[in-house]
């Protein structure tokens, strides 16, 4: 049984559930108290001991319904079971048995192997059994991915004695017919349920895998050709992204605040006790806070990027302490309230509404920005703009972005084009890249998540 848990717990894993070594001990200790009788009574200890969020005790929830469900022997109503019955109402005719060619029936479930016999016996309980048991032995719990269902299929089924079954098969279709259609049919409904089990192990176990699968696509898909049916799984994919980068950055500055040990200075202060450290001194390096001011081009070319773009930088709350956002097309407008206040549904439909999907004019918004919100720069901000540098023709005004590097600790422009692109028709990139501190191509998730973590790591 202590298996079966490892396996409920992969299982819980592998739906989302974060369960770490310390909380299955306790799960593990929990269930030694309630045991496995009352279904319910176990359901509700693992939510208690294992879900933290209410989205986690879903996921376990529906994830423990499914592994303790095991699927039900399909039976095949036969010839056989039809005479049977016959026989019932007949009150055991001797006339009615003869019809019904079931004499000697338990003799020749004696000739056969011991699946025959079990499938004979159309016992639920030890088919199940056996196929469970067969399952273990193939290491079901072991299927990752769809293309494998066939060959833990055959594993299970050559585990539980096949090849005997179809040799009982071969020598009743010459010695007696009925009982090889009965053999055959009873065959095809263990196949079903085996498939049925198969199918339920990759749900449980594959479901991990077949997550990273897509989000290793999705991370390498360009932002700007993803389909409408998968827009909600990349921004919980770039939810998953600003996670992590959090978790990667924001420990290291709580450690930092304290700084390291000063040996030197510590054992001059101790000099009176003798060397023993009663008072400390640390080297303390100074930090500067994070600041970010993100320009953003929301024109019809580059808005599905700059969506997930502002969803990431507006995650990141925890690493990053102060982040202003603009978006513009023809003008710019600051956004960073929209963004806190709302979905991000909501907020880039209510910023697409007030300066998307128009013509870009980079000359215009960088003086809108100039004229309103050139103070907000300081030594310590980096400030990041990202659009395709295509400004329609129009005045680019380069000397902005100069002025605007120059008040700043970096200036980093993230263009979703290919850089074969870049300086041909309308592009102001290389004019533009003149005066920024790193030019980046950034036309997927993958780089996104890249540049963002370059530009936070400059702070650590």
């Amino acid at each position: 049984m202590r298996e079966n848990l490892h396996r409920f717990f992969r299982a819980a894993r592998g739906a989302g559930v974060r369960v770490s070594p310390a909380e299955s001990i306790d799960a593990m200790r929990a269930v030694a108290q309630v045991g496995f009788a009352d279904r319910a009574v176990l359901r509700d200890t693992f939510l208690l001991t294992l879900a933290k969020t209410q989205d986690e005790k879903r996921a376990l929830g529906d994830c423990f319904d499914l592994f303790f469900s095991q699927p039900e022997p399909q039976q095949q109503e036969t010839q056989e079971q039809d005479k049977t019955d016959e026989q019932s109402e007949s009150g055991g005719n001797p006339e009615a048995d003869a019809h019904g060619d079931t004499s000697g029936g338990g003799a020749e479930s004696e000739n056969v192997g011991p699946l025959a016999q079990m499938l004979l016996s159309q016992d639920r309980t030890a088919i199940s059994t056996a196929i469970a048991n067969a399952s273990g032995a193939a290491s079901l719990s072991d299927i990752r991915y769809f293309t494998q269902r066939g060959i833990f299929q055959t594993r299970i089924l050559d585990a539980m004695g096949i090849q005997r079954l179809r040799d009982d098969i071969d020598d009743a279709t010459a010695n007696n017919p009925a009982l090889a259609e009965r053999l055959q049919e009873a065959l095809t409904g263990l196949r079903g349920t085996v498939r049925d089990a198969v199918s339920q192990a990759l749900l449980l176990y594959g479901r991990e895998e077949a997550e990273n699968l897509r989000n290793e696509i999705l991370r390498n898909a360009p932002l700007a050709r993803i389909e409408p049916r998968q827009v909600e799984q990349m921004r919980t994919l770039i939810r998953q992204i600003a996670r992590r980068l959090r978790e990667r950055y924001s420990k290291p500055r709580k450690r930092q605040r304290r700084g390291h040990l000063d040996v030197r200075r510590t054992l001059r202060r101790n000099a009176a006790w003798g060397g023993v450290p009663f008072l400390t001194a640390w080297k303390r390096k100074h930090r500067d806070r994070p600041k970010i001011v993100a320009l953003c081009d929301v024109s019809g070319s580059v808005a599905r990027v700059s969506d997930f773009f502002l969803l990431l930088i507006h995650s990141l709350h925890e690493v990053v302490d102060d982040v202003r956002s603009f978006a513009f097309s023809g003008n710019l407008i600051e956004v960073s309230d929209i963004l806190e206040k709302k979905s991000p549904e909501e907020a880039m439909k209510e910023i697409m509404a007030k300066v998307g999907f128009g013509s870009s004019d980079y000359g215009n918004s960088f003086d809108d920005f100039e004229h309103g919100w050139m103070n907000t720069i300081t030594p310590q901000t980096t400030v990041i703009v990202l659009g395709d540098a295509r400004s329609n023709n129009l005045d680019p005004r380069a000397d902005i972005l100069r002025r605007i590097g120059e008040r700043s600790k970096r200036l980093v422009w993230l263009n979703p084009e290919g850089r074969m692109t870049w300086g041909f028709g309308d592009s102001e990139m290389p004019r533009y890249a003149t005066f920024c501190t790193v030019v980046r191509q950034c036309a997927t998730a993958r780089q996104l998540e890249r540049a963002v973590s370059d530009i936070v790591a400059t702070y650590q």
